[in-house]
């Protein structure tokens, strides 16, 4: 139907004294005996518009208790005029008609000014409808939209890499399993290699865990590409900052050794924030007011500030000297907890952070061995107030090493046989990284847990 978006309503100054057509959703409406004010939004806008109907000349004052329902949809047809409340100068609507699209029910669950996050997570469908929702969703959009600008504004090539693989980039196992058999023929098989023989695919499948390895095999041939979709982990975790498909933003670069992709990853990091300071600048006032104090000088500091470049080594001394109450224990070989990359980035040094050089035995294959024999090229991006944002490393070049690390893990080669194949023909220094995007979300907004970021999050023993 036609009709104008209420943001172009709200921002043209040549709407005003016009007549419009808009349609909406009822956030909050008053009615009184003479005059009924109803705040609708369209979903295009986080502010809503404000209708004003004048009960004594309007045709269907009768039936304004529908058109107050909360979360009615309606179709509105009136004047633009400048606001008679609003202190910033905005406008609202002289209603002549309105009609009923879609009526709401009395039992229609956001009827609440403010709902804790927690219920509104039981209602995945609705919670959208929220002014939060509202927010992250828009400022997901924008950050979205930015990262495709900063990668495409680079000459990097986007591509799609498959969600179904054969192999498991982390080789930890953490895969959700896709499979064509049915459960009642299982028992016919004496072992699982007769069971996948005959799978679809011949063979066991599962979900991809990340991109990378079919991004390098792009690298080789594009040189800069990047991918930009879900990953799927079936990790055993109930953290605010874990679910088991979250989306991934994946370059590999190639002639690029460590110290170059921690360039860009930092360069990408601000450009990405400074993106969305820009453009959703009545979300980050919602968000500040609500989820994070101090969030816009927050903010700007990541994009003022050098991210710090720290060694493990070194990190692992500052944390056993720290006067800190730990519940994990610190040594060097460990592996950085949350409740450690925190204290780095807050309490030491109170900016993004840079972990380098970490212990091979604890990062995965294909990071690229260094000349100590005990740590590998890698480097984990820590961020204030949620710890990893992204993990990255210079990549294995040297085909001896690669077989050597995957026997030592004790891999099937088979299934990484055009992996392998990389690295005899044509293969240079190549890095890359990985941007958990909903945790980057997270950090923008100040939102806490990692289900309130993304549409219909998925966890253990969830799923709708």
């Amino acid at each position: 139907m036609k009709h104008v978006d209420i943001i172009e309503v709200m921002t043209k100054e040549e709407y005003v004294g016009r007549e419009v057509t808009v349609c909406g959703w009822v956030r909050t409406a008053r009615d009184s005996k003479t005059m009924a004010f109803i705040e609708l939004n369209d979903g295009t806008s986080l502010k809503h518009i404000q209708l004003v109907v004048d009960k004594e000349t309007f045709g269907k004052a009768d039936e304004m208790s529908n058109f107050t329902k909360l979360g009615s949809s309606l179709k509105v047809v009136g004047t633009v005029v400048p606001s008679a409340v609003a202190q910033d100068g905005g406008v609202e609507i002289n209603v002549s008609d309105i009609e009923l699209l879609g009526p709401c029910p009395e039992d229609y669950p956001l009827q609440k000014k403010r709902t804790n996050l927690e219920t509104l997570r039981t209602m995945p469908h609705l919670r959208v409808r929220t002014n939060t929702f509202n927010a992250v969703f828009r400022v997901r959009s924008v950050l979205a939209a930015a990262i495709h600008e900063y990668f495409q504004d680079r000459h990097y090539v986007y591509v799609n890499t498959p969600l179904i693989t054969g192999s498991d980039c982390e080789g930890a196992g953490e895969m959700f399993k896709v499979t064509t058999q049915s459960f009642e023929d299982a028992a016919k098989y004496k072992t699982a290699d007769e069971y996948y023989a005959d799978d679809f695919f011949g063979k066991s499948a599962g979900l991809s865990v990340s991109g990378q390895l079919e991004g390098e095999v792009a690298a080789m041939a594009f040189g800069k590409i990047y991918t930009f979709g879900p990953s799927f982990r079936a990790e055993n975790s109930n953290t605010t900052r874990h679910v088991a498909e979250f989306w991934h933003v994946e370059p590999e670069v190639a002639f690029a050794e460590l110290p170059d992709i921690i360039e860009m990853a930092e360069d990408m990091i601000k450009y990405i924030t400074k993106a969305v300071m820009e453009r959703c600048p009545a979300e980050l006032d919602f968000f500040e007011k609500f989820f994070e104090k101090g969030l816009r000088e927050k903010l700007t500091n990541v994009i003022e500030s050098d991210f710090e470049v720290l060694d493990y080594t070194k990190a692992i001394e500052i944390l056993e000297k720290a006067d800190a109450d730990f519940k994990y224990p610190v040594s060097w070989g460990c592996d950085l907890q949350t409740e450690h990359e925190r204290y780095i980035t807050e309490e030491v040094f109170k900016k993004p952070v840079f972990v380098t050089n970490y212990p091979k035995e604890i990062k995965s294959f294909y990071m690229k061995q260094n000349p100590d024999g005990k740590t590998v090229a890698a480097t984990d991006l820590l961020v204030p107030g949620i710890g990893e944002i992204i993990g990255c490393s210079e990549r294995e070049a040297d085909y001896d090493k690669l077989l050597e690390a995957m026997n030592v893990r004790g891999m099937n080669l088979d299934d990484y046989n055009d992996y392998i194949d990389l690295r005899k023909f044509g293969s240079v220094p190549h890095s890359g990284f990985g941007l958990g995007f909903e945790r980057m979300l997270m950090y923008v907004t100040g939102v806490q847990n990692i289900r309130d970021v993304i549409l219909f999050p998925r966890t253990v023993g969830s799923i709708r």
